[in-house]
């Protein structure tokens, strides 16, 4: 609950802003994870994700965004190549993320004229999630030992296009490099002595996925930023 209420805090504090175009929905789908276990495909839902996001259009070229994501995360190395495959390791896992960042239209996306919009887009900005920090030994045996926050880098494209006047939908792709290495308890920092797989690289994990969003506001003005 309390991953929800910070959300709710930083949607509150958008809103309380000079009048501006505003948009806060939900947002819905799959997610998969990348590194050391399992599938080496970079796109390949597996397992839920959902949340909330909320948006502050500046301008018709780019908006401020808040989300909050849940996802589950697992692999196996049964669906892996052939070496991951004989090693026979998996693991189970979640993430629950608060970003924050810019939105970049590629279109102009102007909501106040009654036409319909759509455009494609690209996010980035700073995600800080909490995890499952686990150690997985040459047993397959998980020891989960605590939760941890990290930092990772979101980077997604979609698109999105307008619903009637008050509602937008949109789908989207975005894969986040993560600042650790141990969703997965490949490296568990040293609490089994050694650590396995590619320890020169960070997981990533990706969403894929809907966003519907609810939008209102006045015209905004001319802006500097």
């Amino acid at each position: 609950m309390r991953y929800l209420a910070s959300f709710i805090i930083i949607v509150f504090f958008i809103q309380s802003m000079a009048a501006q175009t505003y948009e806060v929905g939900l947002m819905a789908g799959g997610a998969n994870y990348v590194g050391d276990v399992g599938s080496t495909y970079y796109i390949a839902p597996n397992d839920i994700a959902f949340g909330a996001i909320g948006k502050w259009n500046r301008s018709k070229r780019h908006a401020f965004r808040a989300s909050f994501l849940y996802a589950a995360l697992d692999a196996d190395d049964s669906k892996g190549d052939d070496r991951r495959k004989e090693r026979g390791l998996s693991f189970s896992n979640s993430v629950k993320e608060i970003s924050l960042g810019m939105e970049f239209n590629f279109w102009e996306w102007y909501l106040y004229d009654g036409k319909q919009q759509f455009t494609p887009y690209i996010y980035s900005g700073i995600t800080t999630f909490n995890y499952g920090a686990q150690a997985v030994d040459s047993n397959n045996e998980i020891d989960a030992y605590s939760d941890k926050w990290s930092f990772a880098i979101p980077m997604v494209l979609g698109i999105k296009k307008t619903l009637g006047r008050d509602f937008v939908i949109g789908a989207e792709i975005g894969a986040r490099y993560t600042f650790t290495d141990n969703l997965d308890g490949s490296d568990p920092d040293d609490r089994f002595g050694t650590g396995f797989g590619n320890l020169n690289n960070n997981d990533w994990y990706v969403f894929t996925g809907i966003t519907l969003s609810y939008t209102w506001g006045r015209i905004p003005c001319d802006c500097a930023f």
